[in-house]
Formats: structure tokens, sequence, C-alpha cells
């Protein structure tokens, strides 16, 4: 576990997203889950030797960090349409159904997914106190029609979730790309300077980082704009997307699963851009 700031970590360990936690007197807040059974229970473990968990918030609606929270009886903190997206998934999940290059591809079958619901839900902005401190959960849409930053203004610290990724690049089928690179302004303006910026997919992050996330995304806008009366368009988004893993540094291991999150990404932003075309 590595120390961003006072009272404040980051684990690494576990597939999927990064880890939060945040120590507030007693009490602890919880930033997202593993997302297998075993992973939750040790990190629940882990964490509870720090103080007394007292909520856990979700960054979004994506499958990694959501389904491992079922088991957890911990009220949990999320954007209302974070609640609104788990409540229409069925109650049995299933990998292969619809595979966007997640580490939950590859659950052949879990139950209870309705366990994961978000009991305390905000739209765009709320506040709550703990341990003298103040934390504010701002609606930033981007990554996820859900997405959600956790500020800390004490502690100087903003957990973005996958607003910005550094080590590959995130699934983009559903995601608001306009708004996004406004969230990419925000985060590189005056009011964000002496903030220590964390991400779900690669921790603490940079202007140098923002900058990157954000030439991603606008080499996505354009190319996509131009599939749209495309012929062929699943052969253009398959060379999209192998041009765009050279934009990261990609693990060998890794590069099957990634090229498989960015076609299905890149052909899903497309269907949701222009529908009369699919």
């Amino acid at each position: 576990m590595q120390k961003i700031a006072p009272n404040v970590y980051l684990e690494n360990k576990y597939i999927g997203v990064n880890l939060g936690l945040v120590v507030l007197g007693q009490e602890l807040l919880l930033v997202d889950s593993p997302l297998h059974n075993e992973d939750v229970k040790e990190w629940f473990k882990v964490a509870s030797e720090r103080g007394r968990p007292k909520f856990l918030v979700l960054l979004d609606s994506h499958p990694d960090r959501v389904l491992g929270s079922r088991i957890l009886t911990l009220p949990a903190i999320a954007q209302d349409q974070t609640q609104e997206n788990i409540h229409e998934w069925a109650d049995t999940f299933k990998g292969n159904a619809h595979p966007i290059g997640a580490e939950a591809d590859q659950l052949k079958r879990i139950t209870g997914v309705n366990n994961a619901l978000p009991e305390i839900t905000f739209s765009e902005r709320m506040i709550i106190h703990m341990g003298g401190k103040e934390i504010v959960f701002l609606h930033r849409p981007g990554p996820r029609p859900s997405s959600i930053w956790m500020v800390i203004p004490d502690l100087s610290v903003v957990f973005i979730g996958d607003t910005v990724t550094m080590d590959e690049p995130p699934y983009v089928g559903v995601s608001v790309l306009d708004a996004w690179l406004n969230s990419l302004d925000e985060l590189r303006g005056s009011d964000m300077k002496s903030y220590t910026l964390i991400s779900s997919c690669g921790g603490r992050i940079d202007r140098k980082d923002i900058n990157h996330m954000a030439r991603f995304l606008r080499k996505i806008q354009s190319r996509v704009a131009k599939l749209e009366n495309g012929k062929n368009r699943d052969e253009e988004i398959e060379r999209l997307a192998i041009d765009l893993m050279g934009d990261f540094k990609i693990r060998p291991s890794r590069e099957d699963l990634i090229l498989k999150r960015l076609i299905t990404g890149l052909l899903d932003q497309s269907l949701l851009q222009f529908p009369e075309g699919a």
C-alpha cells in the first residue's frame, strides 16, 4: 500500500482498478472495490486494521470497480446514474454477455449483483463530514455518464477515477467525450494546481498525463467522426484501435485484452454517435 498524502493511501495489487483508503479520525472511506470475492475480503481486513470502514465510494459504474462491492455490508456512495445502471443489470452477471475488455469479462457467472446498489446517491454535488474534514463529491461525466471525483480540500487530494488513465487506455463505449475533455481542462486549471490528483489506473498523475489523455480523446473524436457513413467501419475501427495502442506502454501479456477493449469501445462509441449507421 502506497502513502499518497497524510492518511491517504493507494493499493494497486488487485486487478481491475487501484483502490483508495482515506483515514478520517477513527473512521475510513474506501474508494472502489476489488473485483474478486477473496480480494474484497482481504482488502476489507487490511483496511480495517487502520480504523472502522464507514463508507464505500464508487467512482462510476464500471463492473471492475462495482461487482465486488456486492459482498460488502458497507453503505456505498455514488452518482445517481451509477445506481440506475446497476439497477438495470441482471442479478446474475456473465462476463461474456457483452465483453468490453474488462477484467470482469473473465467472470463466468456471479449472482447477487443487485446487492451492489449504492445506498447514498447524488446528482451534481454532495458534501459529507468525517473526522472533522469536509469530503466533496462532484459529478464529472466523461469516462462514463456517472463518473465522479472525490475531493478532500483539507488534504489537497482528489480521486479522479478514470478521468486520466496512465497504464492502459480505458473502455470508451459509453463515454461522454466533450464532457471528458472539459474535465481535463478543469484538472489543468488553477483551482487544482495545489492538489494531488489520484487516478484509478496509474495512481498519482501530473499535467503531462492530463495532456496525454486529452490528445488520446481528441484523436478518438476526430477519427470516429469520419466513420459515420463508412462502408468498412469495422476494419477502420480495428486500424484505429491498433494505432491508439501505440499511445500507451502496454505489457505484451495484456495486448489482446486491450485491443479488444479498444475495438469494442470504439465500435460502441460510433454506434452511440451515429445510431443510424448501426
